[in-house]
C-alpha cells in the first residue's frame, strides 16, 4: 500500500457485511467486559457457529514471514513454507483459522508505515474471508528503548528506565499514548508493552533497562501510567512478564530462570506493578517462563502454572483480561515439557492467547486433540474465546478492521510527535559524576570532540550507529565531531587508534555498553584518561557501567538507558549544556568491588543548577 487508497476502497462491503452478519457487534471503545451483557450474548452466538478447528485457531498469535499477506518476497515465502507449511499469511490464516499475527522486523513484516498497513489489511481481508469471518488481533514488540519492531520514520521515544529516570507519570501516559496512535494507523492493536517487572537484579540478562526500575511503587505507577496511554489511543497494552521477571540471573529465552522470592516478597517486590495495572484496566497480561517455588512448589514455569495463573492472577487479583503467553519458543517453557504438551498445559493453567509456537502444526493439533479427548473442556476454549473476541470487540475491529493511507500520513512520525519524544528524552539522562564540573562543555574550551565507543546495532534496524549519531548531534550544537567506533571489546589496535585520535582534541567522549570488570571497554577509558584530555562516559545501556569504571580517570559520567537516536540526542543535548540533566537513577548502582555497598542510591542525579 504505497498510494493514497480511500477507506471506502480498503473497507469492502462484502467484507463489512460478512463480519457484522457473523457478530450483529457494532463495537464501541470500552464496550463492557462483564459476562452477560448484549455484547457477550451475540459473541457467544458467533463463538456457537464457529468449528472446533476454528475455535481452536483462535486461541493462537502466529508469526510469519513477508511484507505482504499474499505476495510476500520468495525467500520469505521458502521460509514460511520451511517453518510453518503455508506460503503466506493469507495461507496460514485460512490454514489454522488463527486470531493473532505478531509482527517482527526479522520477519520482514516492518519494512516502512505505508506497507506495515498495507500488510494489516491484507491479513484483515484474510480473516474476514474465512468460514467465520473474524477479524485478527494484530501485535508486535514496541517496548521502545531497546526492544522495538517498527523503527522510523515512526516516531521511537525513551524506553521504559529513561521513562523512570525521568520520573515522571504524565511523560510515560504521554509516550505510551503517542506509540498507540502511530500503532494503530499501521493496524498493529495489541501491544506487548508496558514491561511490569522490577528490576532489582543488576545482573539480569533480559531485562534490566526494560524495567522502569528497581522501587515496585514507583514502577507500578509508570506501568499503569502508561497502559492508560496505550489504551487510550485505541490499542491493548499489555503488561509482562507475570508474576514478574525482575530478580533472574539467567534469561528464558535460553533456559529456565529461578527465583527465589518468599511468598511475602513477591508480595513486596513483584506484584504492586500488575495490581496497578489490573486496577488500570489493562487489556492483556503476558506470562513469565519461570519458575517461583514459592508461588507454585511443582516447579512449573509460570506460564503452565495453575496456581499462578488461576489461583493468584485470576482468583487473587481478580483479573479478567486476556492472558497471553511469552513465546514458546523460548527454551524456558520448553525445558520441562514437550512442544506438544506446552500449549495444553497453558491453556489449562488459565491462558488465553498462545503466542507464536516454534510448530504452529505441533501445538494447534496438540490443543484440537487435547479437545477431542475431553482433557481440555469445550467450555474451556470458549472462556477463551470470549475473552479475545471481547478485546476485539472492545477495540473496534468488528466495526472497521482496516486502516488508510491517508491515516498513516497525518500519525506516523508527524512533527507534533518527533517533538514530544525529544522533550520527554530530554529529562531522562542522569549525570553521575561531574569531576570539576566540566560538564556543560564550553565551544569556547572544548570545540573539538571525539566520539568513541560501542555501536551496537539499532533495536528497530533504523536508526544510529551511535558514535556517529552522538557526532552528528554535537555537530548540530555547534561542536567540531570526530566519530571513531571502537565496538563492545576493543582491540589493542583500536585502543591505540583512539588514543592516537583523541591526542589533538578538547575533549572525548565515550560511549560504554555493560562495561564488566574484564572488559576492555574498561581499558579504552583508561588509555583515553591517560593523554590529558578530558574524557566524559555515556553509559548507553544499563547505567551501572560507571561501577567499573572506577579508577579509569574518566572526568565526567552520564547514563542515558538505551542507544536509540532520542535518547542520544538527548544526551549530547546535556552534555552541551543546552539542557539540564534532569534524570535520576530509577535503580542503585553497587560497588562493583563490594557488590554489598551502594555507589550511586535510586534517586541519585547531579544537576548543573549545583554548579550554579
Amino acid at each position: 500500500m504505497h498510494h493514497r487508497t480511500s477507506r471506502r476502497t480498503l473497507l469492502t462491503a462484502t467484507a463489512v457485511t460478512a463480519a457484522a452478519a457473523a457478530t450483529g457487534v457494532v463495537a464501541v471503545p470500552g464496550a463492557a467486559r462483564a459476562a452477560g451483557t448484549s455484547t457477550d450474548s451475540r459473541l457467544k452466538r458467533l463463538i456457537a457457529r464457529m468449528s472446533l478447528e476454528e475455535k481452536v485457531g483462535q486461541l493462537f498469535v502466529m508469526r510469519v514471514y513477508g511484507h505482504s499477506a499474499t505476495a510476500p518476497d520468495q525467500a520469505d515465502i521458502d521460509a514460511n513454507l520451511d517453518e510453518i507449511g503455508v506460503r503466506t499469511a493469507a495461507e496460514l490464516i485460512a490454514r489454522y483459522h488463527v486470531g493473532g499475527i505478531i509482527y517482527f522486523a526479522w520477519a520482514h513484516n516492518t519494512r516502512d508505515p505505508q506497507q506495515i498497513a498495507g500488510l494489516s489489511n491484507g491479513i484483515q481481508r484474510a480473516g474476514l474471508a474465512g468460514p467465520t469471518p473474524v477479524p485478527l488481533l494484530i501485535s508486535t514488540d514496541q517496548e521502545h528503548g531497546i526492544v522495538c519492531r517498527v523503527g522510523e520514520p515512526a516516531t521511537l521515544l525513551p524506553g521504559a528506565m529513561a521513562l523512570g529516570a525521568g520520573g515522571s507519570r504524565s511523560a510515560a501516559r504521554a509516550a505510551g499514548r503517542i506509540a498507540g496512535a502511530e500503532l494503530a494507523a499501521v493496524g498493529i492493536r495489541q501491544n506487548y508493552a508496558p514491561v511490569a517487572d522490577v528490576n532489582v537484579n543488576p545482573a539480569n540478562p533480559v531485562i534490566g533497562v526494560r524495567s522502569f526500575g528497581s522501587d515496585p511503587d514507583a514502577v507500578a505507577g509508570m506501568v499503569a501510567a502508561q497502559a492508560k496511554g496505550y489504551q487510550g489511543a485505541g490499542i491493548a497494552a499489555t503488561a509482562k512478564h507475570f508474576p514478574g521477571h525482575g530478580d533472574t540471573s539467567t534469561d528464558s529465552h535460553t533456559g529456565l530462570p529461578y527465583i527465589h522470592h518468599t511468598r511475602e516478597q513477591w508480595a513486596e517486590l513483584d506484584a504492586p506493578p500488575f495490581r496497578a495495572a489490573v486496577a488500570a484496566g489493562i487489556d492483556s497480561i503476558m506470562t513469565a517462563h519461570i519458575v517461583v517455588p514459592a508461588l507454585d512448589p511443582s516447579e512449573d514455569p509460570a506460564t503452565l502454572s495453575h496456581p499462578i495463573l488461576t489461583g493468584i492472577l485470576r482468583e487473587e487479583l481478580g483479573y479478567d483480561g486476556v492472558v497471553v503467553t511469552d513465546a514458546l519458543g523460548m527454551e524456558g517453557v520448553r525445558t520441562k515439557y514437550g512442544d506438544e504438551r506446552v500449549p495444553v498445559l497453558a491453556l489449562l493453567a488459565g491462558v488465553d492467547q498462545l503466542l507464536n509456537p516454534p510448530d504452529l502444526s505441533v501445538a494447534w493439533n496438540a490443543v484440537l486433540q487435547a479437545v477431542k479427548s475431553g482433557e481440555i473442556s469445550v467450555a474451556r476454549i470458549e472462556e477463551s474465546i470470549l475473552r479475545i473476541l471481547r478485546l476485539k470487540t472492545k477495540l473496534g475491529l468488528f466495526r472497521d478492521p482496516y486502516v488508510t493511507a491517508r491515516g498513516v500520513d497525518r500519525t506516523v512520525g508527524v512533527r507534533a510527535h518527533l517533538a514530544a519524544a525529544d522533550r520527554i528524552a530530554e529529562h531522562t539522562t542522569t549525570l553521575l559524576a561531574n569531576n570539576g564540573a566540566l560538564l556543560p562543555l564550553s565551544r569556547r574550551s572544548h570545540r573539538n570532540l571525539l566520539v568513541v565507543g560501542a555501536d551496537p546495532a539499532s533495536p528497530s534496524g533504523t536508526t544510529g550507529p551511535p558514535t556517529t549519531t552522538l557526532a552528528e548531534a554535537f555537530g548540530e550544537l555547534g561542536f567540531t565531531a570526530t566519530a571513531l567506533s571502537t565496538g563492545t571489546a576493543p582491540s589493542p589496535a583500536k585502543i591505540a587508534e583512539a588514543v592516537a585520535a583523541a591526542r589533538d582534541k578538547d575533549a572525548v567522549v565515550v560511549g560504554t555498553y555493560n562495561v564488566s570488570a574484564t572488559s576492555s571497554q574498561r581499558t579504552l577509558v583508561g588509555a583515553l584518561a591517560a593523554t590529558g584530555v578530558p574524557v566524559v562516559t555515556l553509559a548507553i545501556r544499563n547505567p551501572y557501567d560507571i561501577a567499573h569504571l572506577a579508577g579509569t580517570g574518566y572526568t565526567a559520567s552520564l547514563a542515558a538507558y538505551s542507544w536509540t537516536d532520542v535518547e542520544l540526542r538527548a544526551a549530547a543535548r546535556v552534555i552541551a549544556g543546552r539542557a539540564d540533566p534532569e534524570g535520576r537513577l530509577p535503580v542503585p548502582v553497587q560497588r562493583a568491588d563490594t557488590p554489598t555497598q551502594t555507589l550511586y542510591p535510586v534517586g541519585y542525579g547531579l544537576s548543573y543548577r549545583t554548579y550554579a
